[in-house]
C-alpha cells in the first residue's frame, strides 16, 4: 500500500487517517525513548484488527514534518518493530517492514521505515486490550463488535462464515424443491447429507449431528429469519425528491415492503419492486419514446451484489433498498472483503461468501419483459458486475453511480435516475 514515494509522501501531506499512522521515533543515546514498545503495539494491533494500514516511523503526527531516522539505528528501530509483532501482540502479527527514503522539506533525503500492515485473519490482543482503528485513532472494541469479529476469524479461517453450521437447524428444515434444484445427473444419486455437504449447505456439528449451513439456510428455506432474523431486504419507495426522509416517516412512504424468501427470490422481488415504483418519462421523436428511470440490467446486478456479498454475521442489520424520484439507494451490511477499497472494486472481485456466490451462479433468472442480462444464472463469475453498474448506470442518466463506505460496517450504492424520468 502507498508503494511509490509520490502516493507516500501525499499521503502523508494528508495527515493521519483510516490508512496511515505517523510517529516520529527519538532516541536518547543508542536506546530509542520514542514510540513506546506497547504504544506501538497498541497502533499495529488496532490497525489488523480493522483495515490493513500503513505506519510510517520518521515523520511527526502533527506537523507532518519527515524527521526521520538516523541510517546507523535503522537496524535498532526495525528490531523493535518486530520484537513488538513478536512478543507484545498476541497472537504475533505478521507485518511487512520497508526503507525508504523520502525528501524532508528542504529537499534533504531522510531514512524512514514503513510498515505495511495487512488486515489479519486473527484477532489481536494488545497492551491496551482489543483495539480497533476508527478513523485517525484506536478505539477498545465493544463486546458485541469484538464477538462478530471472533466469528468471522476463526482461529485458523479455515471455515467460512457462510459455511458454519446452524445450531437449531435440522436438514428437515429445509425445502426439498430448494435444495434438489442444484442436483445435476452426474449427482442425482447419493444421501441427501452427502450431497448438501458437497455443496456447502450443511455439515456435521462437534456431535456428529448433520445441520444446515447458513448457506443452506439462505438458499434453501423459505424464510430464513427463522433463524436469521436480517437476512431480508427492507424495501421502501418516497415520493420525496432530493430530500431524504426518515424511513419511519410514512407519510413520505409510496410502497414498503420487506422480501423476504431464498436469497435468489429475494433478488428477483427486489427487483421487481423497483420495477413497480420507478417512473418511466418519455421524449419526442419519431412517436413516444419511453425512457426508464434506471437501467434493470444495472439494478439487478446491483441487487445481486448487494445479497451475495453482504456480511450475514452482522446481528441487527439487514440490506436496506430506498427508491426516490431522483436516486435509488442501496445499503448493504459488511465492509469490503479481504483488502479491497471503494477505488479498486471496477479493477477487482473478491468473495466474502464463496458458497453463496457458488449457488447463485447456478440459479436461474427468470425470464422478465423488464430484466434483460445477457446470461442466464443470478451471478457472473467473472466480476462484470461493477463495470455494469457503473457503466450502464451512467449512459442512461448521465451520472456516475456513488459507492461509499459507511464506518467500514455498511457499503452504500447510489444510482442516480435518468433526467427524463422527471419531465
Amino acid at each position: 500500500m502507498f508503494d511509490s514515494k509520490e502516493e507516500l509522501l501525499e499521503k502523508i501531506a494528508l495527515g493521519e487517517d483510516s490508512l496511515v499512522e505517523l510517529k516520529s521515533v527519538r532516541f536518547v543515546g543508542s536506546k530509542i525513548k520514542g514510540p513506546e514498545r506497547d504504544d506501538l503495539a497498541d497502533e499495529l494491533a488496532a490497525f489488523a484488527n480493522r483495515n490493513p494500514g500503513v505506519l510510517v516511523l520518521g515523520v511527526d503526527d502533527k506537523t507532518r514534518q519527515i524527521d526521520g531516522i538516523p541510517v546507523d539505528k535503522l537496524d535498532l528501530v526495525e528490531s523493535l518493530v518486530r520484537e513488538v509483532c513478536n512478543d507484545t501482540i498476541k497472537p504475533p502479527l505478521v507485518v511487512s517492514i520497508v526503507r525508504m527514503m523520502l525528501p524532508d522539506t528542504s529537499g534533504i533525503d531522510r531514512a524512514i521505515i514503513k510498515v505495511d500492515m495487512p488486515r489479519s485473519l486473527f484477532v489481536h490482543l494488545s497492551p491496551g486490550g482489543y483495539l480497533y482503528r476508527v478513523g485517525s485513532s484506536k478505539r477498545i472494541m465493544p463486546p458485541d463488535y469484538l464477538a462478530r469479529l471472533f466469528q468471522q476469524r476463526s482461529q485458523t479461517r479455515i471455515i467460512r462464515f457462510d459455511e458454519q453450521a446452524i445450531p437449531n437447524a435440522t436438514l428437515d428444515d429445509l425445502s426439498t424443491e430448494l435444495w434438489v434444484r442444484f442436483r445435476s445427473e452426474r449427482t442425482s444419486s447419493g444421501e441427501r447429507s452427502e450431497f448438501l455437504s458437497k455443496q456447502g449447505m450443511a455439515r456435521q456439528d462437534e456431535s456428529g449431528d448433520w445441520r444446515p449451513t447458513v448457506a443452506g439456510v439462505l438458499m434453501a428455506t423459505r424464510d430464513p429469519r427463522r433463524w436469521m432474523p436480517n437476512a431480508f431486504i427492507q424495501a421502501v419507495a418516497y415520493s420525496a425528491g432530493s430530500s431524504t426522509p426518515e424511513s419511519s416517516d410514512v407519510s413520505y412512504q409510496t410502497d414498503a415492503k420487506d422480501i423476504v424468501g431464498s436469497l435468489d427470490e429475494q433478488i428477483i422481488e427486489a427487483c421487481r419492486f423497483i420495477a413497480r415504483n420507478a417512473r418511466v418519462g418519455a421524449r419526442k421523436g419519431t412517436g413516444r419514446i419511453d425512457e426508464p428511470q434506471f437501467d434493470m440490467t444495472a439494478v439487478f446486478e446491483a441487487v445481486a451484489n448487494a445479497v451475495a456479498h453482504r456480511d450475514y454475521s452482522i446481528y441487527g442489520s439487514k440490506i436496506r433498498l430506498q427508491l426516490f424520484n431522483d436516486r435509488l439507494v442501496l445499503r448493504s451490511p459488511g465492509s469490503l472483503p479481504n483488502t479491497m477499497t471503494v477505488e479498486s472494486m471496477t479493477y477487482r472481485q473478491a468473495a466474502r461468501n464463496e458458497v453463496l456466490t457458488s449457488l447463485l451462479a447456478r440459479c436461474i433468472i427468470p425470464g422478465e419483459e423488464w430484466l434483460k442480462t445477457g446470461r442466464s444464472t443470478m451471478m457472473d463469475k467473472r466480476g462484470e458486475g461493477v463495470p455494469i453498474i457503473l457503466e450502464s448506470s451512467r449512459k442512461l442518466s448521465g451520472k456516475e453511480p456513488i459507492y461509499r463506505s459507511v464506518d467500514d460496517v455498511e457499503l452504500e450504492l447510489t444510482i442516480f435516475a435518468a433526467n427524463g424520468s422527471n419531465k
